[in-house]
């Protein structure tokens, strides 16, 4: 034997996300089990497979054993968009196994599949689904009887020796990977439905895969006209961290440059919180028309409300903004789905970034993030929100968010959801009231790698936007929401 390794070749699944979960695509001539309940999404991955490689010198053969009758199950594959007539009856073939089935004969059904597959020379053969029959024993050529599980084990040996990449579909349980099958396969796909509360979440597991590392841990995945699409937790541009110049960003925010020591360092992530109307969002948006009109392009994801109104109240202050959207310098996305997950919203964030080459993010807000999640996803909000804020940094790109709080004046909590130490700056805002007048002020709480002013400072909300003021060194206690003037110490006398 010589020293050099054995290539195996990948094929792709034809399933956005999938491939990278995967380590690389489907190991060519690989025998692979696709486990989950009904309607978890075996049936639909196994044709997006079918039409992404079957050729008419190498089709594609799909049996059915006692599954729906193949009229039925190509009339709802035509709804996706991957379905393609022309290849449908030639390159891709569908063997019914019912009848055989029907007659109790199973060793008469793994003739049928060998003769087929000896005949048309497939690269690609799906089994769909043996989990339906249940009982049922068959005498052997010599005479012996096997159960079905014994069956599926001798037609996996059969799949393993020809030169087919094939698939077992099959609706197994966790409590059942003690089967001999789960040994015989190559790679083990496991799709499963989370039910919480009213929402549902698919997600899918890479259990098993020879010859690749594939990526661990479950990965949401949904069903929508295109088939599936699987949104991985470590997206690629993770693992291809690009360092940002050591640059400062201007925010655009008259006076509030200067309170952050010149301006945001390129590539961190900031927070800003604070109550309702205190004016986040108009600040988040300066943010980026700052950035545009210095030729950087930018991406704002909003959650509370439709981009239409996000536009039409950010246009008001600058006309820029329906100009940029235009030029494709910018572009608002609208993140609001039911059941969204982490990895969706990251994605559609990273999709954007990369289209546009974008280098400022906008997060607007973080509570209406989480709310926007599927309860399931809540739980771990701070450990996915890590991973976003991680990832989309990682890129080289800066990222500015908004948080609401709403506390009592006399509360001192300056950040909401717990997230802080994710954050590189920390930018905070209050109401004050000042000589019975309502006021606003802010400072800057936390700054990583550069000096900042602790000062409290008022700020006014304008028709042109958010303008910082002076300091309010002459009061105290100005965290209880009701500062005091300090008294001016008085001149000794003569």
């Amino acid at each position: 034997m010589t020293g050099e390794r054995a290539v195996i070749r990948s094929l792709p699944s034809g399933v956005p996300g999938l491939d990278s979960v995967l380590g690389g695509g489907l190991p060519e001539y690989s025998f692979n089990l696709v486990a989950g309940g009904p309607g978890s999404g075996k049936t639909t991955l196994a044709h997006q497979i079918m039409f992404a490689n079957a050729t008419v010198e190498r089709p594609a053969l799909y049996f059915t054993v006692l599954g729906e009758p193949t009229l039925k199950m190509l009339r709802y594959q035509r709804q996706f968009s991957y379905f393609d007539p022309e290849l449908a009856g030639s390159a891709i073939q569908f063997i019914n196994l019912s009848a055989e089935v029907m007659e109790r004969d199973l060793g008469e059904v793994l003739q049928r599949i060998v003769s087929e597959i000896e005949r048309a020379k497939p690269g690609i053969v799906v089994v769909d689904s043996f989990r339906t029959i249940a009982g049922q024993r068959v005498v052997s050529e010599r005479g012996s009887a096997f159960d079905l599980d014994q069956f599926v084990q001798r037609l996996a040996l059969h799949l393993t020796t020809w030169e087919v990449t094939s698939f077992l579909l099959g609706e197994y349980t966790a409590e059942e990977q003690r089967n001999p099958v789960f040994t015989v396969a190559d790679g083990i796909l496991w799709l499963t439905q989370a039910t919480d509360r009213n929402s549902v979440v698919r997600k899918v597991q890479v259990v098993k895969t020879r010859g690749r590392a594939p990526m661990p841990g479950l990965h949401t995945f949904r069903i929508t006209d295109d088939g599936l699409q699987v949104f991985p937790r470590i997206p690629e541009q993770t693992l291809k961290r690009v360092l940002a110049k050591p640059e400062r960003q201007p925010t655009g925010v008259p006076g509030m440059d200067e309170m952050i020591g010149g301006g945001i360092i390129a590539g961190d992530a900031v927070l800003l919180t604070g109550p309702a109307g205190s004016g986040k969002s108009t600040i988040a948006t300066q943010f980026i028309v700052s950035g545009l009109s210095q030729g950087e392009a930018g991406v704002i994801a909003v959650f509370e409300e439709y981009p239409e109104e996000y536009i039409a109240r950010a246009s008001a202050r600058n006309s820029d903004i329906a100009k940029m959207l235009k030029e494709g310098k910018l572009e608002i996305i609208y993140l609001r789905p039911l059941d969204l997950s982490v990895d969706e919203a990251l994605f559609s964030i990273l999709e954007a970034v990369d289209r546009l080459g974008a280098r400022r993010v906008v997060i607007d807000s973080l509570s209406g993030f989480e709310v926007a999640l599927a309860p399931t996803f809540r739980e771990d909000f701070r450990e996915s929100l890590y991973r976003l804020v991680g990832t989309l940094t990682a890129t080289g790109v800066t990222v500015f968010m908004t948080a609401e709080v709403s506390e009592a004046f006399r509360e001192a909590r300056f950040t909401s959801e717990n997230v802080s130490f994710i954050t590189d700056a920390i930018i905070v805002q209050r109401y004050v009231e000042i000589e019975g007048e309502l006021g606003r002020v802010m400072a800057v709480i936390k700054m990583r790698g550069s000096d900042h002013s602790h000062e409290f400072r008022r700020y006014e909300v304008t028709q042109r936007g958010v303008i910082v003021g002076d300091s309010l060194k002459q009061y105290d206690g100005i965290i209880t929401g009701v500062p005091t003037l300090r008294a001016k110490p008085k001149r000794a006398k003569n």
